[in-house]
């Protein structure tokens, strides 16, 4: 009988850690903050007048993990800020919003540095693809309503530098 008290007390005790080891608790993993980093300046201008109508500080994303990752996982952004993408070839582009807390407009901006659509007001972590609807080799990402704010219009071009 003494054998057996010691085989079960060891059971429980057995059993007593493996539910305690088991047990869930939730763990805040706490998500590094994003922050803005000017590493060039853009200026749209006016199609019919040449007029500056906005100048911006730019984050560049021109490397595949940059391209990738975009303004995701960021908290906010200045008006006079924006992400210019630069890819390498000029045709049809597809965005969307993926682990982006930020609304957002996309301009779409062809090799000769026109811009040639919008997709407006782009709602954070939706994943429905927000195309160019024509060629682009660039893409400029700025607050939701600084397109209509500005009087950003299609044809409207931009000139960009990186430091």
């Amino acid at each position: 009988m003494r054998g057996f008290r010691n085989f079960l007390f060891l059971v429980v005790v057995v059993l007593q850690t493996v539910l305690i080891s088991c047990k869930e608790e939730k763990q805040q993993v706490k998500q590094t903050e994003v922050n803005f980093t000017k590493e060039g300046e853009l200026l749209i201008f006016n199609a019919e007048t040449d007029s500056l109508k906005v100048k911006l500080d730019i984050e560049i994303a021109d490397t595949d993990y940059d391209i990738e990752t975009g303004l995701m996982y960021r908290n906010g952004m200045k008006n006079s800020q924006g992400m210019l993408f630069i890819f390498e070839d000029e045709r049809e582009r597809f965005f969307f919003m993926k682990n982006t807390r930020i609304p957002l407009d996309l301009v779409y901006i062809n090799a000769n540095k026109s811009i040639i659509s919008f997709q407006k007001n782009a709602k954070p972590f939706d994943e429905t693809s927000l195309p160019s609807g024509g060629p682009a080799k660039y893409v400029l990402e700025v607050n939701a309503g600084m397109v209509d704010t500005w009087h950003i219009l299609v044809n409207d071009s931009i000139s960009f530098y990186k430091m």
